[in-house]
């Protein structure tokens, strides 16, 4: 308890016997009042102070008078993440350590570090389903063009014939079959997952899309199969998301582009995945160029400009090609728009990454 509490209390005492006692005990000497009277009053007014004061320090909780201590930043992400590193330098074999460290870095867009993550899950556990498909999902960031390699199907054929029941794994393997053109593999894989599903969710419904476009393309579907989305061929949903986009470069920066260099036209959720919602690969030297994108351009046909209410529309040149960017990229974006929006979306690619 801090000295000076005690001395204002004593303090506030001595002031009431001051201000209202000394004046009552004339007016009752004045009145001819018994002075017992009112030395019961003045025991009763000091008295009451210091038992209260002494009760208050014997079951009390005086340390609250000392104020209350300042308490520590809240960890940011940043220092979480430096101390999760340090951690699995210290415990490398830690495998839900870097489970974790997997997950949030693909929640801040950083695929390579996640990808990075599953690999040392994959050395610590071979048989880790969540570490074969989220390997493939995130490698599929990180391509050109967000095709599955071979390893990364690989993978999802393992995973689904460990776990027969890995939503997510038959989900990427079906993409990754129609990507390779194998439309009836594709039909065959989503079909399984589909009693997975909640009948009539967004999810199940995507799917059912997707095994008609598979059959169609297989030659397997008949005239009333309903029309859908095709990720790699363009075909458009009649009366779906269509955004006009016009990307055109900034003079002060033509002469950065080079031979070989690849345009990058996309559309992502504002506060979701990484992966675009929609994307455009195109060679740089066509720039100026005007494009319309569509749920036809998804990467997946769960996750397409249909499925959300607004955007985050923006452009790339990469001198990489790769779908990341990298350092000496030019970019320009149009910020957030309106998923349903009819008017002219204008980019100019304005600044170097």
């Amino acid at each position: 308890m801090k000295p000076a509490f005690v001395i204002a209390v004593v303090v506030m005492v001595i002031i009431t016997i001051a201000v209202v006692v000394a004046p009552l005990l004339r007016r009752g000497r004045q009145q001819g009042h018994s002075r017992s009277v009112f030395a019961l009053a003045l025991f009763v007014i000091v008295a009451v102070p210091l038992l209260t004061l002494g009760l208050y320090l014997k079951i009390g909780t005086p340390a609250t008078l000392d104020g209350v201590a300042v308490q520590p930043p809240a960890m940011t992400i940043d220092q979480a993440l430096a101390d999760l590193h340090a951690h699995l330098a210290q415990q490398p074999d830690d495998l839900r350590g870097w489970s974790l460290l997997a997950q949030t870095s693909m929640a801040m867009h950083q695929p390579s570090d996640a990808r990075d993550a599953y690999d040392h899950m994959l050395k610590l556990d071979a048989g880790s389903t969540e570490a074969m498909v989220g390997w493939a999902e995130v490698d599929a960031v990180l391509q050109p063009g967000h095709v599955m390699g071979e390893r990364a199907r690989d993978l999802l054929r393992q995973a689904v014939q460990k776990q027969p029941d890995n939503q997510r794994g038959l989900w990427l393997l079906g993409i990754s079959q129609f990507q390779q053109n194998q439309f009836a593999e594709a039909a065959a894989t989503w079909r399984h997952l589909q009693p997975m599903l909640q009948p009539g969710s967004t999810v199940a419904n995507a799917v059912a899309e997707q095994i008609a476009a598979a059959d169609a393309h297989a030659g397997g579907a008949s005239n009333s199969a309903p029309k859908s989305t095709n990720p790699t061929t363009g075909n458009a949903v009649p009366g779906g998301p269509a955004l006009q986009v016009k990307v055109r470069l900034a003079p002060a920066l033509k002469a950065r582009i080079g031979s070989g260099d690849t345009l990058f036209i996309y559309a992502r959720a504002p506060n979701g995945p990484p992966m675009p919602l929609a994307v455009a690969r195109m060679d740089a030297s066509t720039l100026p160029v005007s494009i319309t994108l569509t749920d036809a351009m998804a990467m997946t046909p769960q996750l397409k400009l249909s499925s959300v209410s607004q955007v985050f529309v923006g452009a790339r040149v990469s001198h990489s090609g790769q779908a990341i960017a990298q350092p000496g990229d030019l970019e320009g974006d149009a910020g957030v728009v309106a998923v349903d929006s009819t008017k002219s979306i204008n980019i100019i690619i304005d600044t170097v990454h």
